[in-house]
């Protein structure tokens, strides 16, 4: 993986909070800042998919999705008699 190098600028109690930590974990500080970076870049896709999904499930079905959806709980609860739980 390529690396690309950036300058950015923070709040001086920040730096040397990152500095601090770096040092505790035995890492530079530009391997910390990108550790952090990819989580945040993580976190972020994961809550923006969450969203998404809850959106996909908060809408009403449509008719032929309702018929589909029938005959699938259905056949879930024919499977279910059948299980000992």
């Amino acid at each position: 993986m390529t690396q690309t190098k950036t300058a950015i600028s923070i709040r001086k109690d920040l730096y040397e909070e990152t500095n601090a930590i770096a040092n505790e974990m035995s890492i530079p500080r530009s391997q910390l800042i990108a550790l952090a970076l990819e989580e945040f870049v993580l976190r972020y896709r994961n809550r923006n998919l969450r969203e998404k999904i809850n959106e996909a499930y908060a809408t009403t079905p449509m008719p032929d999705e309702k018929a589909s959806l029938e005959i699938i709980r259905s056949h879930q609860k024919k499977l279910a008699k059948d299980e000992e739980w």
